[in-house]
């Protein structure tokens, strides 16, 4: 190895980890206040203690508000995998103009702003005259949601061998029966993969939810909002520390279930 590239290497992980740092700096010091003492956002803390899990716990509004998002987010999920992935199946084996336009039509929401798709969807939900809140914000975060779906259902789909399909059926399986048990396996892990990153989402999005809900609905970030406007304490510290927790753990489980998918295979 040359002096060159010996520095080359030596600079490439120098800009790793500094990159690395800087991402983890506010997590790291998030889960730190969360664990403090003080009744103010400090570091280093007093003392270390776990009040303010404890005043989440003792919280009915906050778990009332959890279990709101936690259902809009397995539906919108569950409606997504099933929209985003007959869509994709059908930009894939379609043949029609403008299909490349459509596809990148639905990732459309992941290229615009937040705001700007929330007074739009707003907006069109007043010309429809729609106004309960949950379906609102159910075909909100459906959009949202959607283009994960899509674009992952999309490429694993784009290595799938449609011709097991019809040696499925050369063996007697119906069409249907032939899907579920040929198709499907083989998408389970982009399944899994979109759903992991489709929930994620709806559970910690803001922008869009915010102009759909009212005083009786509100999803955790909004609830995150007013408890920083009226009692800023490290409780929306811990809060976001179990959510960390939640995307690490959801993450790690979505790992797991691809791996051992993968290793059923061979």
């Amino acid at each position: 190895m040359t002096p060159v590239e010996r520095l080359s290497g030596i600079v490439v992980w120098v800009l790793a980890i500094a990159t690395v740092v800087f991402l983890l700096t506010p997590l790291a010091v998030t889960v730190a206040v969360s664990f403090g003492s003080s009744a103010v956002f400090t570091l280093p803390a007093p003392s270390w203690s776990l009040r303010w899990y404890e005043a989440l716990g003792r919280s009915r509004e906050l778990w009332g508000v959890v279990a709101t998002s936690v259902q809009l987010a397995a539906l919108s999920t569950v409606l997504g995998l099933g929209l985003g992935t007959a869509a994709a199946i059908g930009l894939l084996n379609g043949r029609f103009p403008g299909r490349d336009a459509i596809v990148t039509f639905l990732v459309s929401p992941l290229m615009l702003p937040g705001l700007v798709i929330g007074i739009a969807m707003l907006e069109a939900y007043r010309a429809a005259g729609l106004r309960s809140v949950w379906v609102s914000l159910i075909l909100a975060h459906v959009v949202i949601t959607l283009p994960y779906v899509v674009r992952t259902v999309y490429a694993a789909l784009s290595l799938f061998d449609f011709t097991l399909i019809d040696a499925a059926r050369t063996l007697g399986l119906s069409y249907p029966k032939a899907i579920v048990q040929v198709l499907v396996p083989a998408l389970a892990p982009a399944f899994v993969t979109s759903g992991m990153f489709a929930f994620l989402a709806s559970m910690d999005n803001y922008p869009i939810s915010i102009f759909f809900t009212d005083a009786w609905t509100r999803t955790l970030p909004i609830q995150m909002l007013q408890f920083v406007e009226e009692s800023p304490d490290p409780t929306i510290a811990a809060i976001s520390t179990l959510l960390i927790l939640l995307a690490v753990v959801v993450l790690v489980v979505g790992d797991r279930m691809v791996g051992l998918r993968r290793m059923a295979d061979l």
